[in-house]
């Protein structure tokens, strides 16, 4: 009996112990996704906060929270000053990835193939329709490329990681900046969409030929197969994270407004060229201030103590300086 009562007493603390936590919830970016829920699961027993996160794409982070159905959105396209203003929303960074390619080519394993920005920018406009196309054989020597149609695949959803996807081409190529430009919803020239990473990385993997861009988490965990890309020092660098770290560590954060960093096609020898930070907003008009709180709560653990966690996803953890000026941001705007 006595071994009975126990089971029971330590059942009734644990079910107090969830049924005290307290939820907040997310929405948004899905290149955050994995980091998220990662940090969330780790930080559970000493913050005692459960976050509940919706992977819907950075245009419905930003709606859901103008619209207050969230506590926080999260997006990889930083919003304008205006929209912040108008919205009263405070933007900061939380963690910084890479965007990588992933293809399907028969017999053309993980990082044999190299890849240009300015030619992924004529395969999405529709210039560049085989893999045996003779711009693409002259960058893979000793690389068979079958004559096989290019299935372009780009997310049908409004999202943050199109916006750096984009936002990197229209850098890179001047025909695509002016043509089509760069935003978390544009006019595609070619391809197919599908919703989600998810989407677009099952139609890859399906569809013989396929290629589409995904974070580099997301790529990992999926085991995708991905590609070299030239980067702006004219190096053929791989997705993997020394790379990320040497893009994020030519960044000045001293020069933008509300964490507002473009980390795309960063100098250096060794970085890749398709990076950004990963922001969340969170409103500093909150009718229940305890729940911007908690979130501020979440995240400061997460800087914290979450570094590990984020590079063993493939994510760059923020600079300690960023850290702690995101940290006065909180004290500053967020009340309660």
């Amino acid at each position: 009996m006595k071994i009975i009562t126990t089971a029971l007493v330590l059942a009734v603390a644990g079910f107090s112990a969830a049924a005290e936590a307290q939820q907040i919830t997310g929405a948004g970016s899905s290149f955050a996704a994995p980091i998220y829920g990662k940090w969330a699961e780790a930080a559970a027993a000493p913050t005692g906060l459960k976050l509940n996160y919706q992977s819907i794409g950075s245009g419905a982070g930003i709606n859901q929270i103008n619209n207050r159905t969230v506590d926080f959105g999260a997006s990889d396209m930083p919003v304008k000053p205006d929209d912040l203003a108008s919205h009263k929303l405070l933007q900061f960074p939380t963690a910084i990835g890479g965007v990588v390619m992933v293809v399907n080519i028969p017999g053309v394993e993980a990082n044999k193939l190299k890849l240009t920005g300015e030619l992924i920018a004529e395969i999405y406009q529709g210039k560049i329709t085989k893999w045996n196309d003779p711009k693409l054989v002259e960058m893979n020597k000793g690389v068979t490329l079958p004559s096989l149609a290019i299935a372009p695949v780009y997310r049908a959803d409004g999202s943050g990681t199109t916006f750096v996807f984009t936002d990197y081409l229209s850098i890179v190529d001047p025909a695509w900046k002016s043509s089509v430009g760069a935003a978390t919803s544009v006019k595609w020239p070619a391809g197919n969409g599908a919703k989600g990473s998810e989407g677009v990385a099952s139609t890859v993997k399906q569809v013989k030929g396929g290629i589409g861009y995904v974070e580099s988490a997301y790529a990992t965990q999926n085991h995708l197969v991905t590609t070299h890309l030239r980067n702006k020092a004219g190096q053929f660098v791989m997705p993997e994270m020394e790379n990320f770290a040497a893009a994020a560590a030519s960044a000045d954060w001293s020069k933008v407004q509300n964490f507002a960093i473009d980390l795309n096609d960063q100098p250096g020898a060794k970085s890749w060229p398709i990076e950004s930070a990963t922001f969340v907003l969170l409103p500093t008009d909150a009718k229940d201030p305890a729940q911007s709180k908690a979130v501020t709560k979440l995240f400061d653990w997460s800087f914290a103590n979450g570094g590990k966690i984020a590079t063993d996803l493939l994510y760059v953890p923020l600079p300690t300086t960023v850290q702690n000026q995101i940290r006065a941001a909180w004290a500053a705007q967020i009340k309660g």
